[in-house]
């Protein structure tokens, strides 16, 4: 252990697979942000407390098993020619279940009935927001843990990479949170990129690799001129004009 301390290659490859986790964490923080937008603050906020424990105790776990981790990306059956692993068939359930709450969310927000879930209990919301979060958390955390093993060699760096990357995330997860729900179009935007990352999941099922730098591209550009839309909205308010 001490030997990493004073090795230059060992922060090297902390400062890198830690950035690493931080990006590949973007998609866990926006569907945080967005599902728990549906619950009141106080419980909003132990969710999303919840939510990133069970993120680091779920990558924790998988890293602490890594022969069985990287067997999962041998093939298990073929297909036409194409041999699909247990991390394929897991991204491709994943990539559907973001795809379906993110289009069960958007037609819940065009509806213009009341929001379904509002005659839910607070209990039964609270759970079920828990119950969706641990599922996209094994997904991403799949990802994010398969990515480490390639990067990293030691386990006590991959372990350190993914707490840092689990802070930042929290300390993000509550600023997002509540943009997203004082704003209802960025949340509209919030669901659009949790299809487009659905649909990058499912495409890396079927090993075909959409480069992650382009939805990352997406994402910042559409985040930007929604800031400065909604930057604008709030100067029009200011001045008292519609």
């Amino acid at each position: 252990m001490m030997h990493l301390l004073t090795s230059p290659e060992a922060w090297a490859a902390l400062l890198t697979l830690t950035s690493l986790e931080i990006v590949l964490g973007i998609d866990n923080v926006i569907f945080l942000s967005v599902i728990v937008s549906r619950i009141p603050e106080p419980q909003a906020r132990r969710a999303r407390q919840i939510g990133l424990a069970l993120a680091l105790v779920f990558r924790i776990i998988l890293l602490s098993v890594l022969v069985w981790l990287i067997g999962l990306t041998a093939p298990v059956f073929s297909v036409q020619g194409y041999d699909f692993s247990w991390r394929d068939l897991i991204l491709i359930g994943g990539g559907l279940f973001l795809i379906a709450k993110a289009t069960h969310e958007i037609h819940a927000e065009v509806d213009a009935d009341e929001e379904e879930g509002e005659g839910k209990s607070a209990g039964s919301a609270f759970f079920w927001v828990i119950v969706q979060i641990v599922i996209i958390d094994i997904v991403f955390s799949l990802d994010s843990i398969i990515t480490a093993i390639g990067m990293a060699q030691d386990l006590e760096i991959m372990i350190a990479a993914v707490v840092i990357a689990c802070l930042i995330m929290y300390i993000s997860s509550g600023p997002v949170a509540r943009f997203v729900a004082e704003h209802p179009t960025t949340k509209m935007l919030a669901l659009a990129f949790l299809v487009l990352i659905g649909v990058a999941l499912v495409a890396d099922g079927f090993k075909f690799h959409i480069p992650r730098g382009y939805i990352y591209f997406a994402i910042a550009f559409s985040a930007a001129v929604e800031f400065f839309n909604v930057l604008a909205k709030r100067n029009r308010r200011k001045a008292g004009k519609p």
